[in-house]
């Protein structure tokens, strides 16, 4: 310390130097009342200090694990564990996929901020097992420029519309539009939408989506530049809710009343009504015939409601056949392609997803998603439902048996986790199933969790909360790695569609009784049309439809149903 010392003295003897001329440290002197030699001292102090500092942490350069610094420097560490587990999370859903546009199935150019789900989604599921046809995904950019060309707002828009408001037919229309009302469920709008775009493409007409009480809510924009939405002042809005297969503007009405027969060009209605809603009757159902689209190209404006998935009896028109043969080589895909391109969840749904696919299912080994709809009446849950859930689950292996003699097995080898994730409005099939992989062990030692995120308890349509959680639920499912859904639900087919999914399908329950058996395997991912016409357009008499084609057949869930297979796949 003599040696501090003496220099400290050393410093203090030096002359000071002239600051005469620095204004700031007279301003320091005139505030502090320090004079130059006094500043100094304090300034040759506080290298002292910082001197004896230094040497103090040569001295202590491996302290003992228990002191203050270890301390000290423990406490970034605190933070870091959070750190890594948000980048393990993020990582954890599949390897960061090559292809980030689906095969050129999505456009380049969307802003990602505005809607992550579009991009941020490939993080979370498995690559495409087929990948677009080169036709399909040529058809959708060429549809994409007629959207930005004949879409709300533009010049040829507003052209067509001033055509539509004086009420006259014109045969000159540059852009013809399809316009679908919102309508139903979720699950059914989500399919109806899919199937009304497949129609745009296959007519060259441009989607237009009446907004209904939240679409923008629940879905991103699809197309490029120009909004998909239906302008709040079309003029015909304030009719949607009104119209009906008795509506004068019904194609159906119009055909059973021999109102077309023998109209002239200029006495054509500007506008179609088309009804096709499961109580249609046989002259709506004609829609599906070759020579009424014939007749429907004709018209500028269709209006469409229904709550059908109508995309099978598609195909069963002769004039769209080969041109849907090009668009989907594999029959199997049409919901799945069609829907990975339309509907990307809005970032506020995006984070009811996201949220709680990091938390609760990401680290899981395997992930089965469990869809149940109930239609009896009552309340749930009911005894014969959860019996059949977990025969079907367990019969197929999706599930591990119970052991119910030891507290505890032991694995032959790496102990597996499985994440369940169950949807349902009742939250009692979720309690039952928890507290069965709780009470007793699996036979395999593995390990079974089950996650319900919502119960909503009835189906609340017009509440924009109850959708914003539905469409995450079957968001979710469709991330699973294996899937059960319940017979005729639209909640079901989505999330089937939108995970490229084969599920086994619980059969519909008759009189309080478990059906035997329990489930089947689905034929394939596509969804079922509930109500679709049986009807020969050539030979005008009735006729099966779904014997017609090879890759039409039946559904599994519903006999009368139809849905797209690939051939050989319903043996």
């Amino acid at each position: 310390m003599k040696r501090f010392k003496s220099s400290s003295s050393k410093d203090q003897r030096a002359p000071p130097p002239d600051f005469t001329d620095d204004t700031v440290f007279r301003g320091l002197e005139w505030k502090c009342g320090l004079n130059p030699v006094k500043f100094m001292g304090i300034f040759v102090v506080c290298l002292m200090g910082l001197s004896v500092l230094f040497s103090l942490s040569l001295i202590l350069k491996d302290p003992p694990s228990d002191s203050i610094w270890t301390v000290a420097e423990a406490r970034p560490l605190d933070v870091l564990p959070q750190e890594a587990i948000n980048q393990e999370d993020l990582s954890q859903p599949v390897e960061v996929p090559k292809d980030k546009l689906l095969g050129g199935l999505l456009p380049m150019g969307f802003d990602r901020e505005s809607c992550l789900s579009r991009y941020e989604s490939l993080f979370y599921r498995k690559e495409l097992p087929r990948k677009p046809s080169s036709y399909l995904i040529s058809k959708i950019r060429r549809y994409e420029v007629l959207h930005k060309r004949c879409g709300p707002y533009t010049k040829l828009y507003n052209k067509t519309l001033t055509h539509l408001k004086s009420g006259q037919y014109t045969s000159s229309s540059d852009c013809n539009y399809i316009v679908w009302i919102s309508f139903s469920g979720l699950g059914n709008r989500i399919l109806t939408l899919a199937s009304a775009f497949l129609y745009a493409l296959l007519t060259d007409r441009v989607l237009l989506v009446d907004r209904g009480v939240d679409m923008p809510d629940l879905f991103c924009e699809p197309f490029p530049e120009v909004s998909w939405l239906l302008p709040l002042d079309f003029p015909v809005t304030h009719q949607f809710s009104s119209f009906n297969q008795k509506s004068a503007e019904s194609y159906g009405n119009m055909l059973k009343n021999n109102l077309l027969g023998n109209l002239s060009w200029s006495a054509l209605p500007p506008y179609v009504y088309l009804h096709l809603v499961h109580d249609y009757d046989d002259h709506d159902k004609l829609f599906f015939c070759g020579q009424d689209q014939t007749f429907l190209q004709k018209i500028p404006w269709l209006i469409m409601k229904t709550d059908n998935y109508f995309v099978p009896s598609l195909f069963l028109i002769p004039s769209f056949e080969q041109e849907l043969s090009n668009l989907f080589p594999g029959k199997e895909n049409v919901f799945h392609f069609l829907g990975r391109y339309l509907f990307h969840p809005t970032n506020s749904v995006w984070g009811l997803i996201s949220r709680y696919y990091q938390a609760y299912l990401a680290k899981a080994d395997e992930k089965l998603g469990i869809q149940i709809r109930v239609f009896d009446t009552g309340n749930g849950p009911f005894q014969h439902v959860l019996e059949q859930i977990l025969t079907c689950t367990v019969k197929e292996n999706l599930l591990p048996q119970i052991n119910r003699k030891d507290p505890i097995v032991t694995p032959s080898g790496k102990q597996k986790t499985k994440a369940v994730l169950l949807t349902s409005l009742s939250s009692g099939y979720s309690e039952e199933i928890r507290n069965v992989y709780w009470e007793y062990p699996t036979i395999t030692g593995d390990i079974v969790s089950v996650y319900q995120p919502s119960h909503e308890e009835y189906q609340q349509t017009e509440k924009q909360t109850h959708n914003r959680k539905a469409w995450a639920e079957m968001y979710l499912l469709s991330l699973m790695d294996k899937l059960v859904t319940s017979s005729w639900s639209t909640f079901g087919y989505v999330a089937q569609g939108l995970g490229g999914l084969k599920p086994w399908i619980l059969f519909k329950p008759e009189n309080q009784t478990a059906p035997d058996p329990p489930c089947r395997r689905a034929m394939s991912m596509e969804p079922c049309f509930h109500a679709p016409p049986l009807y020969d357009c050539k030979k005008k008499t009735g006729v099966d439809t779904g014997l017609l084609v090879p890759h039409v057949r039946h559904c599994e869930d519903m006999s009368w149903g139809l849905k797209l297979v690939e051939p050989g796949s319903e043996l």
